[in-house]
């Protein structure tokens, strides 16, 4: 339970510093670099898939459909 609880700190903490550094950005911007686990283990990066399409979904709750 300790370690769940430990995750959904860090998690909180990631999302809350995208958000903060969001502010500055009009329509039409490039998006700023981060990088996010994915579900597959690895960790992406935004400038990987640098010139593609990208979608970010996100679920608020697990096994939601959004």
């Amino acid at each position: 339970m300790k370690g769940l609880f430990i995750l959904f700190v860090a998690v909180v903490f990631a999302f809350s510093a995208i958000t903060v550094s969001a502010q500055g950005l009009e329509v039409g911007d490039d998006a700023p670099a981060f990088e996010l686990p994915g579900t597959d283990g690895n960790t992406h990066s935004l400038a990987q898939y640098k010139g593609t399409t990208v979608v970010l979904a996100w679920f608020p709750k697990a096994f939601t459909g959004g």
